[in-house]
């Protein structure tokens, strides 16, 4: 928002140069970008928040200068803007004769025009093309220009149509046509839908409510009958056609952020009268004003002393009310201790108490707040919960040696989908971003594409939507070597089901939640013969396996890439373990290793639970180091080589206790159908 230093003291009365207006807006929340010196006035560019639209104005930036500075006075121009620059002709009925407005729409609540006849619509005034070039706007004649500055002195945007290019010289409110198209202002053609809002005459629409109007009806020099238009529009509707329609204008801007509904037949008046000024000449009978809502008022009650404790500093209640007042705020209740409070309709932000302290707080002025140690209990900091199991599972997924990825929810159609219906988004800003994603592998995919690499091993926790449901879901690709090969090592380690596998055993780890698997062929994404499903503790979470080669060959992934999904929001009802320690013996480890002839349809999970049931609490490790298949092996059998390592604390293994612990646990793997090589 621009405002010269000249239009603001028109309305306010001060000693104060622009430097120092600028430093007492920015202490009530209205922060300076900058000054800038332009035909030798200075001009301030105010940042405004976007639930503060009253700020769009020169009139509400002043009422904010004359709260913050009680010696600052109003002029006599701001005391008439405070009473909607009252006209002598605003209860005058004869323009109904003329013309008619009507409002067919919810999202329009208050339409209202004035008729001007006989008019000159050449060059403005120097005085007033100079204020526009200060404000970066640029002159094009005198209705547009003074609709314009209304606009900037008011915050209430304004039009002004050729009321002889109006068929049936009416104006009627409503939502477009389907296929109904508008030439706008720009020269752009635009295709219309149902959802858009136009301001229309008897025959077609002639202009975008609350955005741009039409080529068909604009002003001109030849123009000698126009229909100022002043109106409220829902902000919701004017920023959804704005945004589908890629327009952005002066008027938009403020629509979008809240106008004051009460605020449409004030600029009208403070148009007339400055016209009048210019011209001379005044517009025909009074205001057509046609209310299809009024805005509700809000009234709220502030306690003082909450007020005080909340804010950290004393404020009394006579200082309480003395600066709602000047916020034009209107008290209509006062207790010893509290105020009732109706608050201004161009004030949209205030729904609760803590709004009004807000206000106390911004005029009091928040550089008065002491400067004191907290006091009270410190509650545990970080994150909790749902947040920190995430946060574990994160962790444990980049010590495994995966690199994290942050994509976007938004996509296309993927091989990778999970089955069940896509969520479509109703307006896609374009194909690529038209669906919600119902898995986070698609996403991963195209991050393996993008970076064009053999060897990747990525992971992702985002969310997904399934039909009517949103759930947190971990994904993991891994693709090629984990390392370079060397001179030491020319075959390093690749990615396979088991490395994958032994990822979500750590991730399980690292949550305290026991890991297992299920046997599936169901998912057309993997192998059919290499893919489990995953159940962490009770619940069943996800899938893992190796890529289909169908689906690796439309993706552009290797075929020996290997994936997970797993959705996390089960977890939350899961009862995680302890993390739990025990002393390091210093003592030496006894290892004895084992090959056993075993059917290969024997899960190896079952096997790894004999040995850790039967090995007990001196069984520090065991690992599978040898597969083998051949000579001397029987058919539908495999060799497994199983190391055993056994440790004592505070003393040795003998070599008959070792051996009778072997014994032991060979003696629990015959009973799945092992023999002993």
């Amino acid at each position: 928002m621009k405002l010269t230093y000249s239009m603001l003291r028109e309305y306010v009365d001060t000693s104060f140069n622009a430097e120092q207006i600028a430093d007492k807006l920015t202490m009530t929340g209205f922060e300076l970008e900058e000054i800038t010196e332009v035909e030798g006035d200075k001009v301030l560019d105010i940042n405004i928040m976007a639930n503060r639209g009253d700020g769009a104005s020169v009139i509400q930036l002043a009422r904010e200068f004359l709260a913050k500075v009680p010696n600052a006075t109003p002029t006599e121009l701001f005391l008439r803007a405070e009473k909607r620059f009252p006209a002598n002709d605003t209860g005058n009925r004869d323009i109904w004769s003329k013309t008619s407005a009507e409002i067919q729409t919810q999202t329009c609540t208050r339409f209202s025009c004035r008729i001007f006849e006989n008019i000159q619509n050449g060059p403005s005034p120097e005085w007033l093309q100079q204020r526009l070039r200060q404000i970066g706007q640029r002159p094009i004649s005198l209705l547009v220009d003074l609709t314009n500055y209304v606009m900037m002195e008011t915050g209430q945007p304004l039009h002004s149509f050729d009321l002889d290019k109006l068929a049936g010289e009416r104006i009627i409110v409503r939502n477009a046509l389907d296929g109904e198209k508008l030439r706008t202002l720009d020269g752009t053609d635009h295709e219309l839908h149902p959802h858009h809002m136009v301001i229309a005459d008897a025959e077609r629409a002639v202009a975008l409510a609350g955005i741009m109007g039409g080529e068909d009806t604009e002003v001109s020099a030849s123009t000698t009958r126009c229909l100022l238009e002043s109106a409220h529009f829902v902000n919701t509707s004017i920023r959804r056609t704005r945004k589908e329609l890629g327009l952005f204008t002066e008027a938009s801007y403020r629509f979008e952020r809240h106008v004051d509904p009460e605020g449409t037949t004030a600029a009208l008046n403070r148009f007339a009268e400055l016209y009048l000024e210019i011209n001379n000449n005044s517009p025909v009978g009074g205001i057509v004003d046609v209310i299809a809502a009024k805005p509700p008022l809000v009234q709220l009650t502030v306690f003082i002393k909450r007020a005080s404790r909340l804010l950290g500093m004393e404020i009394s209640l006579d200082q309480a009310e003395s600066y709602l007042r000047r916020l034009g705020f209107a008290i209509v209740g006062k207790s010893p201790d509290s105020l009732e409070v109706i608050a201004p309709t161009w004030r949209s932000d205030i729904l609760r108490e803590e709004d009004l302290i807000e206000e106390l707080g911004r005029v009091h002025g928040y550089e008065l707040i002491p400067e004191e140690l907290p006091i009270g209990s410190t509650p545990i900091g970080g994150p909790q919960g749902f947040e920190l199991l995430t946060d574990d599972i994160r962790e444990a997924a980049l010590r495994c040696g995966l690199d994290q990825c942050i994509s976007h929810s938004l996509r296309d159609i993927h091989p990778l989908d999970a089955e069940g219906t896509r969520t479509q988004v109703r307006t896609p800003h374009s194909p690529e971003m038209a669906y919600l994603r119902n898995s986070i592998l698609p996403s991963l995919c195209d991050a393996v594409r993008k970076n064009n690499a053999e060897n990747i091993h990525i992971f992702e926790i985002g969310r997904i939507h399934n039909d009517e449901t949103e759930s947190t879901q971990l994904g993991v690709i891994s693709s090629g070597s984990f390392e370079n090969p060397t001179w030491r090592e020319s075959d390093p380690t690749s990615a396979d089901f088991f490395t994958l596998k032994g990822t979500i055993e750590q991730i399980a780890h690292a949550i305290q939640l026991p890991v297992s698997y299920r046997r599936t062929t169901t998912d057309p994404r993997f192998h059919p013969t290499r893919q489990a499903r995953i159940i962490f503790g009770k619940s069943e979470v996800g899938i893992f396996g190796q890529i289909h080669p169908l689906i690796a060959v439309k993706t552009d992934l290797s075929p020996t890439a290997v994936m997970a999904e797993i959705t996390l929001d089960p977890l939350k009802t899961e009862q995680t373990g302890v993390p739990t320690s025990k002393a390091i013996s210093r003592n030496p480890a006894a290892r004895r290793d084992i090959a056993i002839l075993i059917k290969k349809e024997v899960p190896y999970a079952e096997i790894d639970q004999a040995i850790v049931k039967s090995g007990g609490e001196t069984l520090e490790n065991h690992w599978l180091f040898d597969v083998y298949e051949g000579k001397g092996v029987p058919d539908g059998q495999h060799s497994l080589a199983i190391a055993l390592q056994f440790r004592k604390l505070g003393e040795n293994f003998t070599d008959e206790e070792a051996n009778g612990l072997r014994d032991k646990i060979v003696a629990a793997l015959e009973l799945l159908g092992a023999t002993l090589r």
